[in-house]
């Protein structure tokens, strides 16, 4: 069943995110994570795909292992700034012949350095939607991202619910949103998409933290705010990985309690290919999911 179909019925959806490995040795780490977490049922997995298609031949590797080795439901991400129409169309072709039914639909970052896209490349995220829409009808659920605090790239929040909609307009399923910090990002986003007519499933996305330094860094390149008093709580313990594990468990736990009891239709984690902090935190949360699911 379509990632889209399910989340129609109400059902509460728990996925979680994983990138490519560069070499045989990740892939099998990433594998064993991701039989630890298969054990928690995720309504869906899915796989990132590399700024400007770098991670073309890897993504489609680990996508068709998972989904001819396991039993989970699999989305691939797809950006499209770098790739010719025909290029695309290809690359869905592929994915449609090995039986993918979901894609992340996204625009992508620029490649580093000098870059002349494809005359015909989708420059935006929602031409990428129209695309697959027209050239491969209702095979696939097509998601696609949102950012409750902006793209880097938008002047405001109206230019930035301005071209959700478009994406929405286009054919667009569902949402997963940037990770954030700060629920209330979440529920101001929510209620800007509402009074716009935009009534798809936005799933929050949650990253715990347990490197401090690389989630910073994360955060800084896609706008995302870490709000003081949990900057403060973690500075302490930069180089101290268990400690840091503690406090990101703890207010992540927190975070996504808040946000079921809000009523979100699901939570997507973004694991950075581990899987400790996902299942510690899913431990916390677990009657609360029962409850809302």
């Amino acid at each position: 069943m379509r990632i889209g179909d399910i989340l129609r019925q109400g059902t509460f959806s728990l996925s979680f995110e994983f990138f490519p490995p560069k070499t045989p040795e990740g892939e099998e780490e990433l594998f064993q994570t991701i039989k630890n977490l298969q054990e928690l049922k995720p309504t869906f997995v899915s796989v990132t795909y590399g700024a400007g298609g770098s991670t073309r031949d890897r993504t489609k590797r680990v996508v068709k292992r998972i989904h001819q080795q396991t039993d989970i439901r699999t989305m691939v991400h797809l950006t499209c700034i770098a790739h010719s129409k025909e290029e695309i169309t290809q690359i869905v072709e592929e994915y449609k012949s090995i039986g993918i039914r979901n894609i992340l639909a996204l625009r992508g970052d620029r490649p580093a350095g000098s870059f002349n896209p494809p005359e015909d490349a989708c420059t935006y995220a929602y031409q990428l939607v129209s695309l697959i829409r027209e050239r491969f009808g209702d095979w696939f659920s097509i998601g696609v991202a949102s950012y409750p605090e902006g793209h880097p790239e938008s002047p405001n929040m109206e230019w930035e619910i301005k071209y959700f909609k478009k994406k929405v307009d286009a054919g667009a399923d569902f949402s997963i949103t940037q990770m954030f910090f700060d629920n209330r990002y979440y529920y101001q986003f929510v209620e800007l998409c509402q009074k716009a007519g935009i009534n798809i499933p936005i799933i929050p996305g949650i990253m715990p933290i347990t490197n401090f330094a690389q989630v910073r860094k994360f955060a800084s390149m896609c706008g995302a705010d870490i709000p003081q008093h949990l900057v403060e709580k973690l500075e302490p313990y930069v180089d101290n990985p268990e400690e840091t594990l503690k406090i990101g468990v703890e207010f992540a736990t927190r975070q996504c309690i808040e946000l079921l009891e809000r009523g979100v239709p699901g939570l997507h984690f973004y694991t950075l290919n581990r899987s400790k902090a996902t299942l510690l935190v899913y431990d916390n949360i677990k009657s609360y999911i029962r409850r809302e699911g």
